[in-house]
């Protein structure tokens, strides 16, 4: 990435949001960091200026806004080079199969506010005829289990929505990333037993988003072993499949 660009953030509070702003102050972008609540990001815009020479904002975007947070896009000063979404709930499966308000707050929060929002980018990436929309989505959106699916089901669809932009942007100068973390030991999964060598840490997904930003690819497993995994768990016949306890 040239050192003029300017990258906007989506999500910039979150563990991985915070460690991606680092890598790209390191370039010398200038950042556009959004979240929910601007006034979490005012130590982080202090922390980022002692980092880049470039300018940093900050500016608010809820993706559970009835417009998906595109309302954002008319308050910045600059369209940016560089727009990451790294928006993300997990969630409770049991709670989420109890209760459709739930299940909706993570289905808005993966899926519908997040692809509302990259779409209004894409759009106006195309217009000017340049740009790279990234997403961060999840191996859980690969295949529907038992222990996760309605938060997978809102990353497969996150991902199948990055798929058609990329296929639809194809040619227009405007490049379209999917970035599919595993396990990533954040505030998110705090307390949990997560298998060590199947774990990221933030700084790990940051340095695939900024690599497959910068050389332009396509689709982008963080750790090598899941990519394999999940060909694995896709290629499970369903009869077979549905025996598992994944």
């Amino acid at each position: 990435m040239k050192n003029t660009e300017t990258a906007l953030i989506i999500g910039a509070t979150s563990d991985i949001g915070r460690a991606i702003a680092r890598r790209l102050a390191r370039d010398g972008c200038a950042l556009q960091l959004a979240a929910r609540h601007t006034e979490d990001l005012a130590g982080e815009v202090q922390d980022m200026r002692a980092r880049t020479a470039g300018a940093v904002t900050a500016h608010r975007c809820d993706v559970l806004d009835a417009d998906g947070g595109v309302s954002l896009l008319d308050a910045l000063e600059v369209l940016p080079d560089v727009a990451v979404c790294v928006v993300g709930l997990a969630g409770d499966q049991r709670a989420a199969q109890a209760d459709g308000a739930v299940a909706q707050r993570v289905m808005r929060t993966n899926y519908v506010g997040p692809a509302l929002l990259m779409g209004a980018l894409a759009e106006r990436f195309e217009h000017r005829g340049r740009g790279v929309l990234a997403g961060v989505s999840s191996v859980a959106g690969d295949r529907g289990r038992a222990s996760n699916y309605v938060y997978g089901s809102a990353k497969a669809g996150f991902s199948a929505f990055l798929s058609g932009l990329r296929n639809r942007l194809a040619g227009s100068g405007v490049h379209v990333v999917t970035v599919k973390p595993g396990y990533v030991r954040t505030r998110m999964t705090d307390g949990l037993d997560l298998p060590p060598r199947l774990t990221a840490e933030p700084d790990d997904v940051a340095r695939a988003v900024v690599i497959a930003i910068r050389r332009r690819r396509d689709v982008v497993y963080v750790g090598p072993l899941w990519r394999v995994i999940m060909l694995v768990v896709r290629a499970l016949p369903e009869r077979v499949f549905k025996r598992t306890r994944l």
